[in-house]
């Protein structure tokens, strides 16, 4: 008897997983991905003998990569090595201030002390709430779905809504920073971890506080062979379990039966029909409905949410080391707010913007040449919106320069060898995110949890969603927790 049929629409990271846990449950598994490899927004770029990780760059939770490969029965260290960082990041402000975010507590919490007008104190009781965040909403909002009633039959479900006031949804992440913190400075620190989903703090619930305790609870990781190598390491494994990758190869169409209650019947490439008894798509929910899914009532309201933020990204090839930096670097804006509101209400960039500068050859020797650094240089900005985006790439790019030579007192625009750039537009083309937003919806909302799109189709039977679009939502981890959302709601055929 023949194995039943998975097709998977995209190779990004959740896509992979996807396929990983759909063969070691007896499905037989293609891959469509429209892109000549596999990885979506987890990529890299190589030029003038640097490499760069051209999406993600903080890896944290590896241990939902690890799982996959322990649900295969293969040890995650024959495929794939990390290391825990001992710093987690370096934070620099106009007025002088330098921080060096450690992994251990007490010594972050102690420079904080002994630099600021904060105290350990007020980290520590911050974490404590980060912490407690995590432990009532990590089973019940990240792990499984929001759209089911079999989630709620849960005692560990039952405990979390009645806990529900801990999680602090009803005042914005910047004010209750604020009432943490008395050095603006720090609160402006855990403010940025709202960029990571693309929101705003002054708009998002301080729900999202829940995303330091990833970090300095269980730390900040990087992988010794960069982060693609996350992606090389799933897709050894996937092809070791039979499945089949098909690149330069977009999906026109997912086929489905007609009838009251349709069922998925495989996808169309190239004018040519695929069976498949499921689909998962990893496109962006907003394609797949508007590009993918034929006379099926779209789903308006939630196609029509605030999107999240994009990214502005210089790759710079860089002429000698900068001692003062680290892996990971922020040069905080002077006003945090109107960098916000310039984001958010003005779609347009601050001439002020607050600029992260990922460094992997501080790592990984041989990303960069002898006497050389590569520079992955990154601002949040909007979403696309049909603004000039030249005109601001150009004024965006004189703006970082003059702001991180200002801070670290040294020109580093002489330093500059060669560039690429990736703007809202590039990003919406090379990964097929709507608008370029990262992460799909915003999270500026106190039940954005709720309002994400589902796993599973309510219309098309046996038809799935996976990815940074769909619940939980964006990034490394939430995006392979929805491939084991998936996972659980398929039934195994293995026998």
């Amino acid at each position: 008897m023949s194995k039943p049929k998975a097709i998977i629409i995209g190779a990004g990271i959740a896509g992979i997983a996807s396929a990983i846990r759909l063969s070691l449950k007896g499905y037989e598994v293609d891959v469509f991905e429209a892109n000549s490899k596999p990885g979506g927004k987890l990529t890299e770029i190589k030029m003038n003998g640097f490499r760069f990780d051209a999406g993600p760059s903080l890896f944290t939770m590896p241990q939902y990569v690890d799982e996959l490969f322990k649900l295969a029965g293969k040890n995650p260290e024959d495929y794939f090595e990390y290391l825990k960082l001992k710093e987690i990041c370096r934070y620099f402000y106009e007025d002088g201030l330098r921080l060096n975010a450690r992994a251990d507590l007490d010594e972050f919490a102690k420079e904080i002390e002994e630099k600021t007008d904060s105290t350990a104190k007020e980290v520590e009781r911050y974490l404590n709430k980060s912490k407690t965040i995590y432990e009532v909403t990590h089973r019940v909002f990240l792990e499984r779905s929001l759209h089911k009633i079999k989630s709620y039959l849960h005692w560990d479900t039952l405990k979390s809504i009645f806990r529900f006031g801990q999680i602090d949804a009803f005042r914005t992440q910047a004010k209750a920073n604020r009432s943490f913190f008395k050095d603006d400075r720090i609160a402006q620190l855990f403010n940025r971890y709202a960029t990571y989903n693309g929101s705003d703090p002054y708009q998002a619930p301080a729900t999202l506080n829940i995303i330091p305790h990833f970090e300095y609870h269980y730390g900040a990781f990087l992988p010794t062979n960069g982060m693609y190598s996350i992606v090389t390491a799933l897709v050894k494994l996937a092809e070791e379990l039979g499945i089949r990758f098909h690149y330069n190869q977009k999906v026109e169409e997912i086929i489905y039966s007609n009838g009251l209650k349709p069922e998925v019947q495989g996808v169309k490439v190239n004018d040519k029909n695929y069976k498949a008894d499921v689909v998962v798509s990893n496109l962006d929910i907003w394609f797949t409905y508007k590009n993918l899914l034929k006379n099926i009532a779209q789903p308006k309201k939630l196609l029509n949410q605030e999107r999240s933020s994009s990214a502005l990204i210089f790759y710079w090839g860089m002429d000698g080391n900068y001692s003062d930096m680290g892996l990971h670097n922020i040069f905080f804006a002077e006003d945090y707010q109107k960098e916000f509101n310039a984001i958010w209400k003005e779609k347009t960039i601050s001439i002020d913007p607050t600029v992260y500068v990922n460094i992997s050859c501080k790592h990984i020797r041989a990303d960069a040449p002898t006497d050389s650094e590569n520079w992955f240089v990154m601002i949040n900005v909007p979403a696309n919106n049909g603004q000039n985006w030249d005109v601001l790439i150009k004024e965006a790019r004189t703006n970082i320069i003059k702001k991180i030579s200002r801070i670290l007192n040294r020109n580093i625009e002489k330093d500059i060898i060669c560039e690429q750039i990736l703007d809202p537009r590039s990003i919406e083309s090379k990964t097929g995110s709507y608008q370029g937003s990262l992460y799909g919806n915003s999270s500026n909302n106190q039940f954005s949890a709720f309002l994400r799109h589902p796993n599973f189709s309510s219309k098309v039977k046996n038809l799935y969603f996976c990815g940074g679009s769909v619940h939980p939502g964006g990034g490394i981890p939430l995006a392979l927790l929805s491939a084991r959302i998936i996972d659980d709601g398929i039934s195994s055929v293995v026998h």
